[in-house]
């Protein structure tokens, strides 16, 4: 039985840390995987989730999360292969519709997308935003000149 808005979020570094306080914040219901006990300290002392040390690339690990009653999974941890094995695990084995990976190769996107799962790659954002704010200085400097003029 899913649960509306319990998202699992894999790796407790900064992105994955951020988002669950986040959405801790705004009260749903929150758990955070990573191998590493260290990274929890990473959430504010108010994150009103719950926190679950180990692989998320193990089935027994994903059971324990409780991810058949997840309404979404987002892997971001800082490794492509690991982000891609567990965002295949949530949507084909355990049929999760709302999957999103962070990838760092933006070549390797195909293969998220032959699966039905969404991606955010940094690279790729911030290429978009320099490029928006680029766009920005160059029209209000053409503003500037037609307003000299």
């Amino acid at each position: 039985m899913k649960i509306h808005n319990y998202t699992i979020i894999i790796g407790c570094g900064r992105l994955g840390a951020n988002l669950a306080n986040t959405l801790s914040d705004n009260g749903e219901d929150v758990l955070i995987i990573d191998k590493n006990r260290e990274a929890f300290r990473k959430l504010s002392p108010a994150f009103g989730g719950l926190s679950l040390q180990g692989d998320a690339t193990d089935l027994d690990v994903l059971q324990e999360a409780q991810i058949g009653n997840a309404s979404a999974v987002v892997a971001v941890t800082n490794h492509d292969n690991a982000n891609i094995l567990t965002a295949q695990i949530a949507r084909e084995m355990f049929h999760i519709e709302r999957v999103i990976a962070r990838l760092y190769d933006p070549e390797r996107e195909y293969v998220y997308r032959e699966f039905g799962i969404d991606t955010i790659c940094p690279a790729v954002l911030s290429v978009k935003e320099i490029d928006k704010i680029l766009s920005r200085t160059e029209i209000s400097k053409d503003s500037m000149q037609e307003v000299a003029q």
